[in-house]
């Protein structure tokens, strides 16, 4: 084994010691994607291309959000250390959303925001969520209703509530990305919120909120009496 081989062997010991030791809070980001490239790129000083990725997606949340194509375009990135980066978001995704499945979502609002900032905030297009709601506020489905451009997305006010009829919905709660990062609706937010409301209305299916999501943060609509 050369000296460089052995240097690195002995940097990816003492990573997955400070790991097994301390948790995930031991390590800095950079040592992280580096220590789960070096799964599978095992052969190679992974430190470098760790730091490429995070520079290029802007940190590890818009990393693990990147899609396997944008990865696969940064120098030194394949297949199988795409996929490595997409099983950690596959499963960060699916911890925070069994939390929210597990009780009341108006009772577990902290894990619901966990949940969205986790699937959307750093996605580069907008897409909009439709959350349905038994009469228990318990998650019965969570569909991606809309996918558009980098600014906007196309939301059909007769599919929304067609879609909470075929369920049974009783209330539901929507939910979009800003791209720019910053949460702050804008006015054809607040008129699409307040004509799915009152579309809802008659039919008994409440509209509890509807949540814009940026990497700056969150904004709901209701709290801001604007629905």
């Amino acid at each position: 084994m050369s000296e460089g081989a052995s240097d690195t062997t002995g940097h990816r010991a003492r990573l997955r010691s400070r790991l097994l030791g301390h948790g995930a809070a031991a390590l800095l980001d950079h040592e992280l994607i580096e220590y789960l490239l070096a799964l599978a790129i095992p052969r190679r000083d992974t430190k470098p291309l760790a730091k490429a990725l995070l520079r290029e997606f802007g940190g590890i949340g818009g990393l693990l959000s990147a899609d396997a194509d944008a990865l696969m375009r940064v120098a030194g990135m394949g297949e199988t250390s795409a996929a490595a980066i997409k099983i950690a978001h596959a499963a960060a995704i699916r911890l925070v959303q069994g939390e929210v499945a597990a009780r009341p979502v108006l009772a577990n609002w902290q894990a619901l925001l966990d949940y969205l900032r986790a699937e959307m905030a750093h996605h580069a297009i907008e897409r909009v969520r439709v959350l349905h709601l038994n009469s228990r506020n318990m998650l019965i489905r969570d569909e991606l209703m809309s996918e558009g451009s980098i600014d906007q997305a196309a939301v059909h006010v007769r599919e929304v509530i067609r879609r909470a009829i075929d369920l049974g919905s009783a209330a539901i709660i929507l939910v979009h990305n800003h791209p720019s990062g910053d949460p702050q609706p804008s006015r054809a937010d607040i008129e699409l919120t307040r004509t799915i409301v009152a579309a809802g209305k008659p039919l008994g299916i409440a509209v509890h909120d509807h949540l814009v999501i940026g990497t700056d943060g969150h904004a709901s609509l209701r709290a801001m009496g604007l629905m």
